[in-house]
């Protein structure tokens, strides 16, 4: 073979090798179904260290889940603690979690400030006032300060998700998960938008993704959907979508959160998180929300009460929510939620209720998200 035949031979071989390598990589990177359905599963847990016996690190390390969700008191035992002791306990805690995960982990947690703070001062955190208290105040440095004190505490524990702020208007002062506990900035639209997106402004300076909750408003409620059926039929008005609808326009919402309010005049069936008309046509379509939408626990009340497990997924995906919260912490402690959920979600593909390219729109939203923290 001459000299030149044999170096075209070779130049031949090398290309087709790295065309073959290319090949095998991309499909590599292809995450199977399976994959792309655990990130759709945010779950909490109990433990405030993590043994390689707990559910948890099965679920982030096999299943590959998309997030946890970290609370300091245990809602089913109704006891202390879950998962926060102190500062340098709970650092430790979400660093560990952190490395059990190939990809980057959402570590969630509720802290409002005020009524509903995981991290308190009696944990060694700094202390928070309620968004009431801000609303009335009505002074942006100090609601600046508050936020900062918020996102800077999350920030040092490696926490970067906030499950906050409240957007619902303060429609009954008297609401027993909302306005009863000073969690609304205010029942007027243009305050509670002013406030928030100070609060999601700083969040955004420590990296820390804030999620607009909890659509489309649970403000006017008369009932507490952590216990079970909640119509707003009566009390619900479209003024409480004016936040989302300005915060959505202004770029400012990461992530939104529903709610499980009925409103027989949005969906005669099914509550909001399940309901299609509400997350399809009205925030995706009316409102042009191209983001991530997170479902309020699925273990709560208003939804496990009522609904069996399969339908509830099922109802909820096709609604189109992106991510699943199952936070473990209401009545009942399922350390099978996710290979169960997983499991179901896999049967209503192979049925045909639901399709690989509805999953596979929320991972990509899911995985944008991440790519921004």
């Amino acid at each position: 073979m001459s000299m030149k035949r044999f170096l075209n031979y070779f130049l031949f071989v090398l290309v087709f090798s790295l065309f073959l390598y290319s090949c095998e990589k991309d499909i590599d990177e292809i995450p199977s179904l399976e994959d792309q359905i655990a990130q759709m599963f945010l779950v909490g847990f109990r433990g405030t260290e993590i043994s390689e016996d707990n559910h948890i690190v099965r679920d982030i390390q096999d299943y590959k889940i998309g997030g946890v969700i970290l609370f300091e008191k245990d809602g089913p035992s109704q006891s202390r603690p879950r998962n926060v002791v102190s500062g340098e306990q709970l650092k430790k805690l979400v660093e560990d979690l952190k490395s059990y995960s190939e990809e980057k982990l959402l570590v969630a947690i509720d802290q409002e400030g005020g009524n509903v703070c995981r991290l308190k001062t009696s944990y060694g955190f700094p202390a928070t006032v309620t968004a009431q208290y801000l609303g009335n105040l009505n002074n942006e440095d100090s609601t600046r300060f508050y936020a900062s004190v918020i996102s800077s505490t999350l920030k040092d524990m490696g926490i970067n998700v906030n499950f906050a702020p409240v957007v619902d208007l303060n429609v009954n002062p008297e609401s027993p998960a909302i306005g009863a506990i000073e969690r609304s900035f205010s029942a007027d639209p243009e305050t509670v938008v002013f406030h928030a997106e100070i609060f999601i402004d700083e969040h955004k300076k420590s990296s820390i993704v804030s999620c607009c909750k909890h659509f489309p408003g649970h403000g006017s409620a008369l009932n507490d959907s952590h216990l079970g059926f909640t119509d707003v039929s009566e009390t619900w008005s479209s003024i409480e979508l004016e936040p989302y609808r300005k915060l959505i326009a202004d770029d400012k919402c990461d992530m939104i959160m529903t709610s499980h309010v009925f409103n027989r005049n949005l969906d005669s069936v099914y509550p909001a998180t399940m309901s299609k008309n509400v997350i399809t046509n009205i925030l995706r379509g009316d409102l042009d929300y191209k983001g991530v939408v997170v479902t309020d626990a699925m273990d709560m009340g208003a939804i496990s009460e009522i609904y069996g497990l399969e339908e509830a997924i099922e109802k909820t995906i096709s609604a189109g929510c992106d991510i699943l919260l199952f936070s473990n912490n209401v009545k009942t402690y399922d350390s099978e939620i996710v290979p169960k959920g997983i499991e179901i979600i896999k049967k209503l593909i192979d049925e045909g209720k639901i399709s690989r390219e509805r999953i596979k729109e929320s991972y990509d939203r899911i995985i944008r998200l991440k790519e921004n923290i």
